[in-house]
């Protein structure tokens, strides 16, 4: 790395540490920190300080929030029956732009990983459990991502889950809408096929 005065080769290093940033783009943003006003810079600390001290999880859900209950929590509008669940909360906003989903959310804040280290009690589920035991649950929706760990989630709630009378379901899985079947990989053509409908 070439010589850079101390404080800009830390920010360097600290932007490098974020995710998908590397050598260059950590400069990159390092040097528009550099060249912007003082007022942008203190503004950006200030929203990164903000971030850690006035947020937290919600108390239901484990959504991230700056209130006791998330927004989705506190709005009555939403459908009580319904609970989707995800292992992030970031996964929440990519539901939410589809403007299908009008239940409400559980956060995992995970999944099931052996290889590194993680099983089910490191995840939000004694919580999800708990709020079954008020009875207006439905319906589970198992939102986990397609990846071996997010099956193997899923896999564990739905058993853990049926033998206490809620219908579980599992979001579908396969091709996406633009793509072309010669770029779709096995295991997604598999899902695909196994999740048609009929027309």
């Amino acid at each position: 790395m070439p010589d850079y005065a101390e404080p800009l080769a830390r920010l360097i290093q600290e932007f490098k540490r974020l995710p998908g940033i590397g050598q260059k783009s950590a400069q990159r943003l390092a040097f528009h920190v550099l060249r912007a006003p003082r007022e942008d810079a203190e503004h950006f600390a200030q929203a990164l300080l903000e971030v850690k001290d006035k947020l937290g999880l919600c108390v239901v859900c484990n959504n991230i929030t700056d209130t006791e209950l998330c927004l989705f929590c506190r709005d009555p509008g939403r459908d009580q029956s319904v609970l989707c669940v995800v292992e992030e909360p970031h996964n929440i906003v990519a539901i939410e732009t589809t403007r299908q989903y009008a239940g409400l959310y559980h956060v995992l804040h995970g999944s099931i990983s052996p290889l590194r280290g993680v099983g089910p009690e490191q995840l939000r589920i004694h919580s999800l459990l708990r709020r079954l035991e008020a009875g207006q649950v439905a319906e589970i929706i198992l939102a986990t991502n397609p990846t071996v760990e997010g099956e193997a989630t899923a896999a564990y709630l739905s058993k853990l889950l049926k033998p206490l009378g809620v219908k579980v379901t599992r979001i579908a899985m396969g091709v996406p809408v633009g793509s072309d079947l010669e770029f779709a990989d096995e295991v997604t053509l598999m899902k695909s096929f196994e999740n048609r409908r009929e027309l």
